[in-house]
């Protein structure tokens, strides 16, 4: 999916600097995202999906960029949501900007992920304080040049709990916003399991301990 994913951003978002990392990925998947205008990082091993966006938001701060956002590979977000996250960023409205499945559309959601993901919210409040609908989403937007600071330490999964942590340490203004998903059997199958979305809870907490 990566290819399609890259030249329908590149269609649709043509003044935009797209930056691909990929986490040591062990099949065609670094060939496949070699297309021209793209900047192709790469992990010679895996570390997980939180290094490898630190990677991404490194690279955007050297090249000069204000703004990141953050954008899944396997084809379930939309290109044509972007302008709408940036442009809050730009009218200084947030300083992050993060999607909620359950403000827009999430086609094809299984019922028993969408009352885990409600859970999980649930969860994340109590130990944040931070009050969102949705909060293991992919798709946000970030003012990086304002907040250098916003930097992710957690390697794997935890890194999106952990974001929601640096909104509240950082006293980030934030706004979520609704978007369209389009959940399909490979997105699906290439997705975290119920019983990992607890594990990255356990491993978010044991990350806050150990600092």
């Amino acid at each position: 999916m990566i290819r399609k994913t890259l030249q329908d951003l590149k269609n649709k978002r043509p003044n935009d600097t797209i930056i691909v990392v990929d986490d040591g990925s062990k099949d065609r998947s670094y060939y496949e995202a070699c297309v021209p205008g793209v900047y192709l990082l790469r992990h010679i091993i895996n570390l997980g999906q939180g290094a490898a966006l630190q990677t991404g938001i490194d690279f955007a701060k050297k090249l000069g960029c204000k703004y990141v956002v953050t954008f899944d590979s396997d084809g379930q977000h939309c290109a044509d949501d972007i302008e709408k996250f940036i442009e809050v960023l730009r009218k200084d409205e947030a300083d992050i900007v993060l999607c909620s499945r359950f403000l827009g559309k999430a086609e094809n959601i299984p019922p028993l992920r969408k009352n885990f993901l409600r859970i999980a919210a649930l969860v994340e409040r109590v130990l944040t304080g931070i009050k969102l609908t949705d909060v293991h989403n992919g798709f946000r937007a970030i003012n990086v040049a304002k907040f250098p600071d916003f930097v992710i330490t957690q390697n794997r999964m935890s890194h999106a709990s952990e974001i929601i942590d640096l909104i509240k340490k950082l006293k980030m203004r934030y706004k979520e916003m609704p978007c369209t998903i389009r959940y399909s059997e490979y997105s699906l199958s290439k997705g975290q399991s119920l019983m990992n979305s607890v594990n990255i809870i356990i491993e978010f907490i044991l990350g806050k301990a150990i600092k």
